[in-house]
């Protein structure tokens, strides 16, 4: 086991995992950084028309800060802007999706309350969700 201790790091050294048009960069993580209580990271979303199956939940609370782009947040059944600077609270089991609408890619900072970005289960059950573009 790792002892927790300050950790700083770059996002440039951290590799992108993801799939589609959906990617991230875990940049504080249990499970590579000597860290806990909290996984942070930096996902990008290339702007799509809205895709259904991107709606998920999952038990541990999360936050977003919007760094660059635009786009929507679908929280429960409400749609919601993105933009530079915005924050949103989504919490634990909420069914939600976010996608851009711009031009360029929506860069947005999200933190779990999680020890380890391994410790977050995706769950799908939305696949029939109504489209909320």
């Amino acid at each position: 086991m790792t002892t927790v201790r300050p950790h700083i790091i770059d996002e440039k050294t951290c590799p992108t995992d993801g799939w589609g048009g959906f990617g991230w960069k875990t940049l504080i993580s249990g499970d590579r950084t000597p860290t806990a209580g909290i996984t942070q990271g930096i996902a990008e979303l290339r702007p799509a028309p809205f895709d259904r199956r991107l709606t998920h939940c999952h038990a541990h609370a999360e936050t977003y800060f919007v760094l660059a782009g635009t786009g929507v947040l679908w929280i429960e059944g409400e749609t919601h802007a993105l933009a530079p600077g915005v924050a949103a609270f989504i919490p634990g089991g909420a069914k939600h999706a976010t996608f851009a609408t711009g031009d360029e890619t929506l860069r947005i900072l999200y933190t779990f309350a999680a020890d380890a970005f391994s410790d977050v289960v995706y769950e799908f059950p939305c696949i029939n969700a109504e489209n909320p573009a």
